[in-house]
């Protein structure tokens, strides 16, 4: 799957691509021989990875994005026009989660949540979709859910509502798109080992070993897990595979 020359020739948009997973997932769409766009609300921090795309003998580029607000969603999309003219691969991974109970959920927590995980992830594809058909050779969306929103978890309202709009939008839009050649479909991870959830796994060890007790597989994620996944939904191997979301769990969610 990470052959390259299996994607060669596309143009591959990830938000929220400068660290984590969105970090993993566009250096192996670039090892897989795509050209990878990268965006992050700040732009500058995806610099590195955007090098590190050019690196690998592929096209890049750090954009500024904010997926909450329709005009940062235009000013994106004008620019991937006015230099690649379009993509043929879009990974939605921009997202945020806020912890809280129902008891302790704020409106403002709520609409960040929602946002930032679903609304933008709508109105992204919408941009992304509209220069597929127009261009009339297909495409592939991923969309990055979470196990969440499939199961449900303590001090997760706002997540899990946002990422079960995740995986049931994914349907829809696969139904919709589908005409167009367009395949839609999601990876669901469990507890991902990145930068930010390495700091509340020292700041409560107990937190971590909770985590790998209920995985079967008796360890967390890691970026890379949930990069293949992405990577066989971008490819040619699933063609015929849409409307789906595959749980990048360890087995979690088989209890």
């Amino acid at each position: 799957m990470t052959a390259a020359a299996e994607l060669d020739g596309k143009r591959a948009l990830v938000t929220g691509g400068s660290r984590g997973i969105g970090r993993a997932i566009a250096l192996a769409l670039a090892d897989a021989g795509a050209d990878v766009a990268v965006t992050s609300r700040k732009g500058d921090d995806a610099e590195p990875i955007a090098r590190d795309v050019r690196a690998r003998g592929r096209r890049s580029m750090a954009l500024l994005l904010d997926v909450r607000h329709a005009r940062s969603i235009q000013v994106c999309f004008e620019r991937i026009d006015r230099e690649w003219g379009g993509i043929d691969i879009l990974v939605n991974n921009a997202g945020t989660n806020i912890p809280q109970d129902l008891m302790s959920l704020d409106e403002d927590s709520w609409d960040t949540v929602v946002d930032s995980d679903l609304k933008g992830l709508v109105f992204v594809t919408q941009a992304a979709a509209a220069r597929m058909i127009s261009a009339k050779k297909g495409g592939r969306i991923v969309n990055v859910a979470s196990i969440y929103g499939v199961v449900g978890r303590r001090e997760r309202v706002a997540y899990s509502a946002a990422k079960a709009g995740v995986v049931n939008v994914t349907r829809s839009l696969a139904i919709e798109l589908g005409p167009h050649g367009i395949t839609v479909n999601a990876v669901g991870p469990s507890l991902v080992e990145t930068d930010l959830t390495r700091d509340r796994m020292r700041a409560d060890p107990a937190y971590e070993e909770e985590e790998v007790r209920r995985t079967p597989l008796r360890r967390l994620g890691t970026p890379e897990d949930v990069a293949a996944a992405v990577l066989f939904f971008a490819s040619a191997g699933s063609s015929f595979v849409t409307g789906q979301t595959l749980l990048v769990d360890g087995g979690t969610s088989a209890h």
